[in-house]
């Protein structure tokens, strides 16, 4: 089925994340005539033994209207994550929305693009929504998506892909320059459903379509 038919099927509407993610001593001899017979050229000098100071870790600073996130760490994706069954697919999902709320904090979209597919409207919307938060110099802050649970059937549709339901809460997405606050997008503040179809190919998952199936109700 093709991402379109997807939406077709789940009556799918945007991303609400579309709203508008390091570190001796030498010893002395007792012997008189050997002390004699040491010149000063021979004479070994005491070694220091130092040990390396580690080195700092740079500190985390979420966005705020001061300015944008700070040393925002990469997430790893587990190992879970990597294997073809109900468990690796629940561990991708809860990888793939980290990897959504580190753009949202960056302004880097790529690590969501990489294990995601090019026909995913939704992952458009959301690309576009980052896009425009980063602009020239400006930044967002807020827009964090809770993952407050996943589940699959991990049940195979005829073309061989599988689903996983999420179920999530976000923040609003405020949007920042340097004259201040700009705009504040709605987020979730009651828990939406949405919906990962993905297929596990030879570099591994990948969400080929993302949709809501219920959007929270305010």
């Amino acid at each position: 089925m093709s991402s379109l038919g997807v939406r077709r099927q789940f009556a799918a509407v945007s991303l609400a994340l579309a709203g508008a993610l390091v570190l001796g001593a030498c010893s002395g001899s007792d012997d008189p005539d050997a002390d004699a017979a040491q010149s000063p050229s021979s004479s070994v000098s005491p070694s220091t033994s130092s040990t390396p100071s580690p080195t700092p870790t740079a500190t985390y600073k979420p966005a705020s209207a001061e300015g944008p996130a700070e040393n925002v760490p990469l997430p790893e994706m587990p190992e879970e994550a990597k294997v073809e069954s109900k468990e690796g697919l629940v561990a991708f999902a809860r990888y793939w929305y980290e990897l959504v709320n580190y753009g949202y904090e960056t302004g880097d979209v790529e690590p969501v693009k990489a294990i995601s597919g090019p026909d995913c409207f939704a992952c458009g919307n959301y690309y576009a929504a980052v896009q425009s938060g980063f602009r020239e110099n400006d930044w967002m802050a807020g827009s964090r998506i809770e993952v407050e649970g996943v589940d699959s059937s991990f049940a195979r549709t005829d073309e061989g892909y599988v689903q996983a339901l999420i179920q999530l809460t976000q923040d609003p997405l405020e949007y920042y320059g340097e004259a201040g606050l700009q705009t504040i997008a709605p987020g979730n503040e009651l828990p939406s459903v949405q919906m990962i179809v993905a297929e596990f190919g030879t570099e591994g998952w990948v969400a080929v379509d993302v949709v809501t199936i219920r959007a929270s109700e305010k």
